[in-house]
């Protein structure tokens, strides 16, 4: 089973790509523990970032569904999306 996680821009910088493949996991909390332990000292870099961004499963917001415990199938894309202000 195969997920996509794109990252934000500031992730990707970090981690050097723009999106990623991950194998088997199944939730989101299991993606992003994937993509932390690939990337050792960078991946925690990458794990502080995930506590700015939102999560959303197929275009729909985690926080809607289940939160990191979404559950995940084989295709599905998991984006995180930095939240932006304006004034």
């Amino acid at each position: 089973m195969s997920v996509t996680i794109q990252l934000t821009y500031e992730m990707s910088k970090v981690l050097g790509a723009p999106r990623l493949e991950v194998e088997g996991a199944r939730n989101v909390a299991e993606a992003i523990e994937q993509v932390r332990s690939r990337f050792g000292e960078l991946g925690g870099e990458f794990e502080k970032l995930t506590r700015v961004a939102a999560v959303a499963v197929n275009g729909v917001l985690a926080s809607y569904r289940r939160g990191a415990r979404t559950p995940l199938e084989d295709g599905d894309v998991v984006a995180f999306v930095k939240a932006a202000a304006g004034g």
